[in-house]
């Protein structure tokens, strides 16, 4: 018997499928990888937006999320290392009124990071 689906999970699911249907989004095939963020949203193969322990996860400026930390809007996302990341708001499932708005967006914002776009920023070499 499958399991059933969290209401986030859920609500997550609309929303992929609504930001899915934007040419820009990677479709699921494409997008599929193991690890972190596999079940998420990409544009260019990069992640943007993802649901994890019932919140939605959306990679935005550090600014950004600086400011909506600060308004109690969400969290940094702690990927279970300890280490909060600062491209990363993590929304609780509370507020899933808001989860379109914040994975829009995060899809704006990888848009203009990607490879191609005016707003890109080439990868750092190490």
């Amino acid at each position: 018997m499958p399991e059933k689906k969290s209401d986030t999970e859920a609500a997550f699911e609309r929303l992929a499928t609504a930001l899915s249907k934007d040419k820009r989004v990677d479709p699921p095939e494409t997008a599929k990888a193991k690890g972190f963020g596999s079940k998420g949203l990409k544009v260019a193969r990069k992640l943007f937006a993802f649901h994890s322990k019932g919140r939605l996860v959306v990679k935005l400026p550090a600014d950004r999320v600086e400011a909506l930390v600060t308004a109690g809007t969400g969290e940094r996302f702690d990927p279970g290392h300890g280490r909060l990341m600062k491209e990363w708001l993590a929304v609780p499932h509370n507020d899933t009124r808001l989860w379109p708005r914040l994975a829009r967006e995060a899809l704006e914002f990888a848009v203009s990071a990607a490879p191609g776009s005016r707003g890109h920023r080439p990868a750092r070499r190490r």
